[in-house]
């Protein structure tokens, strides 16, 4: 199997406290993830060509299972409602060590460096770290990749950790149920678990985004294409996923 070049470094995860894996596969290409999926039993390929996965109990997203850390930083500066729940800092530790202990028990995990806004001044770079090669290929295909020379130097900002594998016990971790997707703004982290639906990663980091870039860099996100006319004029297109901007 490959990996961008031979030169890159593996990374070191040992700040998230995985360090038990024993192999960690680095910014596979898309074609290497299709076959590990396939070899695993995880997907099968139609008659295009192109991987089919089955997510299982979630076939799209749970919002009411989205959680954001309610502590000093966003006690006061987030707008909690039926979408934006809080969790209390001490449910996000208890979830967090059963994540990276469950992670730390596979044989391997899937790591992809990549990054969040095409602008260099609102550039955010993410270490997905996953427990199945299609959840990373997910990844690959929603964010921006870093070229060869920029990984030798990459230091991520954000890390989202998925664990689909894992089901959590509601009483103990504070969730409404076995599945939750975790923010937490203080440790810049994404924690996912129960769900093998990838739109929860995606989801996650459009929820940063929607906190970070208003509060921090004055500029208003919103889920919308964009395309530049030959004189410079814009046309915004505007939409649900899946509708085709």
């Amino acid at each position: 199997m490959s990996i961008v070049t031979a030169a890159i470094r593996t990374p070191d995860l040992s700040m998230t406290g995985i360090s038990n894996t024993a192999l960690i596969h680095y910014q596979y290409s898309p074609e290497d993830l299709v076959i590990e999926a396939i070899g695993r039993g995880e997907g099968v390929l139609n008659d295009t060509g192109a991987l089919v996965i089955s997510t299982g109990e979630f076939t799209g997203r749970s919002p009411k299972d989205k959680f954001i850390v309610k502590d000093e930083l966003t006690a006061d500066t987030v707008n909690w409602n039926e979408f934006n729940i809080p969790i209390s800092p001490d449910y996000f530790d208890i979830i967090y060590k059963k994540i990276i202990t469950y992670l730390n028990e596979r044989p391997e995990v899937w790591v992809r460096d990549c990054y969040a806004c095409a602008m260099p001044l609102y550039r955010m770079n993410l270490r997905v770290i996953n427990e199945k090669p299609w959840n990373n290929l997910f990844a690959y295909n929603m964010f921006l990749r870093p070229g060869e020379e920029e990984l030798e130097h990459f230091e991520p900002e954000w890390h989202v950790i998925s664990a689909p594998g894992l089901k959590l016990d509601p009483k103990e971790c504070g969730t409404r149920q076995y599945n939750a997707s975790v923010i937490s703004f203080k440790h810049k982290m994404i924690l996912i678990a129960g769900s093998d639906y990838t739109g929860e990663i995606k989801k996650a980091v459009f929820t940063i985004l929607n906190y970070i870039l208003p509060k921090q860099k004055n500029v208003l996100s919103m889920h919308c294409s964009a395309n530049i006319g030959k004189d410079g004029d814009t046309a915004i297109f505007f939409g649900l996923s899946g509708t085709g901007k």
